[in-house]
């Protein structure tokens, strides 16, 4: 995905909360982040965020929800061979490999590894995102974005198939919750045919899409000071230093 940013004519949403010595208000940052889990650019736009956040101001505060895009939404529920479907996409398997070759220097350069030798699916990822879902109602959705994103671009696992998805879920902080019986039932479907609806509505075509306080909107992986000068902005700052 392109490194280009749009902005998206919305309300800003206001601060909330204090100083520490309660003399100023403290701004608070939601962002909502529109991504699907076997988007590499997603992947990395993620890193990119994780420290593009370790570096705001302390005084800045953020929340961030993960929502649903399907790359592939006319995937078939048990995927298909990442071989053949990538060289029906593209022409060729080696016009396939040199874009995963750019996809894994861009990754390397991000301090991330992946490793396309390993995949041999192209999973369908509904499934993924009602897993995300449920991570966010529990309060672990980051850690199950990183975990579903290691199954897939480190491990090369199928995360269309329950079984991964239910250790992948362990490994975000589900264990505790009985994912094949979420699997199992209609349990956040609604919610993530609206996310998939909503990102639809709003015009996203390429992921991942942040969206920051309603308000600015980038695409793409972004830098992370790219990100950072964003959500500085957003709360009525420069961004820049000094």
């Amino acid at each position: 995905m392109a490194e280009t940013s749009v902005k998206r004519d919305r309300e800003m949403l206001g601060f909330e909360g204090t100083l520490p010595n309660g003399s100023a208000t403290m701004p608070h940052v939601d962002i909502t982040v529109i991504s699907d889990a076997i988007c590499p650019w997603c992947f990395i736009g993620k890193r990119h965020l994780d420290l593009a956040l370790a570096e705001l101001p302390e005084e800045i505060s953020v929340s961030v929800a993960w929502h649903p895009f399907e790359l592939n939404p006319d995937m078939p529920a048990e995927g298909l061979s990442r071989r053949e479907y990538r060289t029906a996409k593209f022409g060729s398997w080696e016009r396939s490999r040199a874009l995963d070759a750019q996809v894994e220097a861009a990754a390397a350069r991000a301090g991330l590894e992946i490793h396309h030798e390993r995949m041999t699916r192209t999973p369908n990822t509904f499934d993924a995102h009602r897993l995300i879902w449920l991570a966010g109602e529990h309060g672990v959705q980051s850690a199950v974005v990183d975990a579903l994103f290691r199954r897939y671009f480190v491990e090369g696992e199928d995360i269309g198939d329950n079984a991964v998805l239910a250790s992948t879920a362990r490994d975000g902080g589900l264990a505790d919750v009985d994912i094949p019986a979420f699997l199992a039932s209609d349990q956040g479907r609604s919610e993530v045919q609206a996310g998939l609806d909503e990102a639809r509505r709003l015009g996203v075509s390429g992921v991942p899409t942040f969206i920051i306080n309603n308000s600015i909107g980038l695409t793409g992986a972004q830098p992370p000071e790219a990100l950072r000068q964003a959500i500085i902005e957003s709360t009525g700052g420069s961004g820049r230093p000094g």
